[in-house]
C-alpha cells in the first residue's frame, strides 16, 4: 500500500521544511482553527529564517515554504481531530522553545512526535463519566425534572461509549457515529419515559446529544469565514451542517420506531434559573474541561472564565435579548481566555473552548431541524434564523475581546 501521509522525515535535507510540516499536521489533528493556525506557523516559519504560506482546510493542509533554495509546497491530507487541551498546551511550550532558539529542530521533532503518541490524560471510563454528567447539567440547565436529568445522564455516558469504543478505521465508519448516537439517544429516551414515568423525551434526547452536537464547530467555522479564512469556513460549516442532520435523522428514525411511547407531560418550566441551577453551572466547566482533556491544574482558570462568561450571557439576555447576551458572554470569555493565557502562558484555547462552549447555539440548530421534521416549516426556519444569529453574536464578542486583549503570539 503506499504512504498516503509521508512523514516529514521523508523530506530529504530540509530540516526546517520537515519540521513545519510536521507541526502543521499536529496543530491541525489536535483542533487548532485556521486563523490561529496560520498566526502559528508564520511566526514560527519565520523564527526559522524562511517565509510560509499556510492553507489549512479540515481535511487539507498545504505549505508553502521560501527559503535560500526557493520555493517549496507541500500537501497533505489530514483529518481535523477535536480540540486537545493537554497536548495543545504541550506543543505550545515545545514551539516556544524552538522560536527562542533553545531546542533543536530533531529534538523538537521527537518531543511533538511523543507528545502525539502520549495516551490521554484521563482513562475512557472518567470522559465516559464526564459526558453523562455534563449531559445530566445540561438537562438541569433546560430546567428538566430529576427523571430527565437522570435519563440525560445514563443516555449521555451511552453516547459517549459509543463514540470512545465505535470502529474508526475508515470514512465510511466515522460517519456512522452521528446517526447511530441520535437513534440510540431518541430510543433511550422513549424506553426511558415507558419505564421511569412521565418526561419529555425531546429534551432528554437533545441533552443526551449535547456533546456531539456541532454547536461549537458552527462557531469556529463562522469566526474561521469572519477573518477571511473562506475554504476553512466553508468546509467547516458544510461539515457540522451534514453532521447535524444526520444525527436528525437517527433522532427520526427513533422517533417513528418508538413514537407510541412518547408522553409529552405537562410540566410546568421555571422562567428564571433557580439555586440548583447555579450550582450546576459551577460543575459543568470541570467536566467540559476533562471532555477536551484539560488537566486539574487548568480547572481553576476555565471555572472562573466559564462561569463569568455564562453569568454575563444570562443577564444580558433577560435585559436585551439573546444576540446581546451571546456578544457579552463571548467578550468576557475570550477577553478571560487572551488575558489568563498571557499572565500563565498557556494557549488561550485551553481556557477558551470550554469557555464559548456553554454558550454555543447548536440546541437551536437542533430544534430548528426537528421543527422540520415535524413539519413545522416556520418554526425552523425561525429557529435556524436565531442560530446563525447567536452564533454570529459570538463571533463578535471572540473579535472584539481579540482587540482589547489581543492573543498570544504562539496559541
Amino acid at each position: 500500500m503506499p504512504d498516503d501521509n509521508p512523514t516529514p522525515n521523508k523530506i530529504a535535507g530540509k530540516p526546517v521544511h520537515a519540521f513545519l510540516v510536521q507541526t502543521g499536521i499536529l496543530l491541525h489533528q489536535f483542533g487548532t482553527p485556521s486563523h490561529r493556525f496560520e498566526r502559528v506557523m508564520v511566526h514560527v516559519a519565520r523564527s526559522l529564517g524562511v517565509e510560509g504560506a499556510f492553507l489549512y482546510t479540515p481535511t487539507t493542509l498545504v505549505l508553502s515554504i521560501t527559503d535560500s533554495d526557493g520555493e517549496a509546497t507541500y500537501v497533505r491530507r489530514v483529518d481535523s481531530g477535536a480540540v486537545d487541551v493537554d497536548k495543545l498546551i504541550r506543543f505550545d511550550a515545545i514551539l516556544e522553545q524552538v522560536v527562542r532558539g533553545t531546542l533543536e529542530l530533531d529534538v523538537a521533532s521527537e518531543k511533538l512526535e511523543l507528545v502525539a503518541r502520549a495516551k490521554p490524560p484521563y482513562p475512557a471510563w472518567v470522559t465516559i463519566l464526564a459526558c453523562g454528567l455534563a449531559c445530566a447539567t445540561i438537562a438541569v440547565l433546560f430546567q428538566g425534572t430529576w427523571r430527565e436529568i437522570a435519563a440525560s445522564g445514563v443516555l449521555g455516558m451511552v453516547v459517549a461509549i459509543l463514540e470512545t469504543f465505535l470502529p474508526t478505521r475508515n470514512l465510511e465508519e466515522r460517519g456512522l457515529l452521528q446517526p447511530l448516537a441520535g437513534f440510540t439517544a431518541a430510543v433511550g429516551a422513549l424506553v426511558a419515559a415507558r419505564i421511569a414515568g412521565p418526561l419529555d423525551d425531546r429534551l432528554v434526547t437533545l441533552a443526551a446529544l449535547i456533546v456531539l452536537i456541532p454547536g461549537l464547530t458552527i462557531t469556529v467555522s463562522l469566526t474561521e469565514l469572519a477573518v477571511g479564512h473562506l475554504s476553512a469556513g466553508i468546509a467547516r460549516l458544510s461539515g457540522a451542517g451534514v453532521s447535524l442532520l444526520t444525527m436528525i435523522v437517527g433522532v427520526g428514525l427513533g422517533w417513528e420506531l418508538a413514537g407510541a411511547w412518547r408522553h409529552m407531560p405537562g410540566i410546568t418550566r421555571a422562567v428564571d434559573l433557580v439555586w440548583w441551577q447555579w450550582v450546576a453551572v459551577l460543575f459543568a466547566p470541570v467536566y467540559f474541561a476533562i471532555v477536551f482533556r484539560a488537566r486539574p491544574p487548568q480547572w481553576p482558570a476555565i471555572i472562573a472564565v466559564t462561569v463569568s462568561g455564562f453569568v454575563t450571557s444570562t443577564l444580558t439576555k433577560a435585559h436585551w435579548g439573546p444576540e446581546a447576551g451571546a456578544f457579552m458572554g463571548a467578550l468576557l470569555v475570550s477577553m478571560g481566555s487572551n488575558a489568563i493565557a498571557r499572565i500563565c502562558n498557556r494557549p488561550a484555547l485551553v481556557f477558551l473552548t470550554p469557555g464559548i462552549l456553554i454558550l454555543v447555539p447548536g440546541s437551536l440548530g437542533y430544534k430548528s431541524l426537528v421543527a422540520f421534521i415535524d413539519r413545522e416549516t416556520t418554526v425552523g426556519v425561525d429557529l435556524a434564523f436565531n442560530m446563525l444569529a447567536v452564533a454570529a453574536s459570538l463571533v463578535g464578542g471572540i473579535l472584539m475581546a481579540n482587540l482589547f486583549v489581543p492573543p498570544r503570539r504562539i496559541l
